[in-house]
Formats: C-alpha cells, structure tokens, sequence
C-alpha cells in the first residue's frame, strides 16, 4: 500500500501512528530537502542533524492539522529547522551590508544533463548570482524544483499572487542580465 499511497494519504498515516508512513516520507523527501538546506546551510552535520530532528519531532508531536502539500510543509519545517538552529550560532546564509540575505545557488544546480558548454553554464550562473535572493531562491524551488505556485508560497509565507509576480520579475531581470552575455 505504502508504495502507491499518495502524499496525503502517507501523511493522514502517519498521523494515525503509522511508522512506515513516516519512513515511506522520509525516504521520499530526504534527498529534496538535503538540496534545499545546503542552499541555506553549508555545514552538513547540521544540515543532516536538522533533518532528522524534523522527522523525529514530526514523529512525537503529531499534529492533527491538515495540509495542502507535504512537500511545501516539509521543505517550510527544514528551513525554519535551520534557521532556529543557527539563531544563536551563526546566520544560515550569508546577509550583506544591507541586511538582505544571499540565497546561494551552486554550480551543480545549473548542470543539465551532460552539457558541453561550460562557459555558457558559468555565465548563466553568474547572471542568477547578480538577482536579489528571493528571486534566487523562487527561480530555485521553481524550476530546479519543480514546486507549484502554491507549494512555494506556503515554503517563502508569501501570497499566491506575489510568488507568481516575484518569479516573473526574476525572469525578466534575468532576461536583462544575460541578454548582453548571449549576444
């Protein structure tokens, strides 16, 4: 049953004291949200540490309310997780002179299949690294991620309508940034 059960239906199991629910999410989501915390958090002990006291603390502190999206409420949990475990230490990512935080995209993240061209990778990236950091961050979980409008709304605590407004100004200050490059 676990294999075929729906994201919901393994959450409505789990909360019903199902641990193989539990295990079937953390199997499915652990690699998601290891990519999106290392985008906030370079240190992977605690990164791995965040993760599993999620999952554990999920575990003894079931919680009846419902959810849209178990992967925008896992990937919201990570990162409030994270910054908790840093408030005191550390910031999670890196602020600038203003106060606004870098919202760091690797390498890794632009590499598409076996691409040859890696001065046009490298271009690319730079253009993104030159956006403000929740428009790195929304063009991330968007397109390298693969989240709905919804689900990213629910990660950032944003409305519906900004997120789709951010991610279309994102690409259209990206389009500005690397029109030059290109031609």
């Amino acid at each position: 049953m676990l294999s075929t059960a729906t994201d919901i239906e393994l959450w409505e199991s789990f909360v019903q004291g199902d641990e193989l629910a539990l295990g079937a999410l953390f199997k499915k989501y652990y690699s998601l949200l290891y990519l999106y915390g290392s985008k906030l958090c370079s240190d992977r002990s605690i990164l791995e540490d965040c993760i599993q006291d999620l999952f554990a603390e999920l575990w003894f502190k079931k919680t009846g309310v419902p959810i849209l999206s178990v992967r925008a409420y896992l990937l919201q949990s990570l990162k409030y997780k994270l910054y908790k475990s840093f408030r005191d230490q550390k910031p999670v990512v890196n602020i600038d002179q203003e106060g606004h935080n870098y919202f760091e995209l690797s390498h890794e993240t632009f590499l598409i299949g076996k691409q040859s061209d890696e001065e046009r990778t490298k271009k690319i990236l730079e253009a993104v690294n030159q956006l403000p950091a929740r428009q790195k961050e929304i063009i991330y979980l968007r397109i390298y991620k693969g989240l709905s409008y919804e689900e990213i709304s629910q990660v950032m605590q944003l409305n519906y309508q900004v997120v789709r407004n951010l991610l279309s100004q994102a690409l259209k200050s990206f389009r500005k940034i690397i029109a030059p490059v290109v031609s």
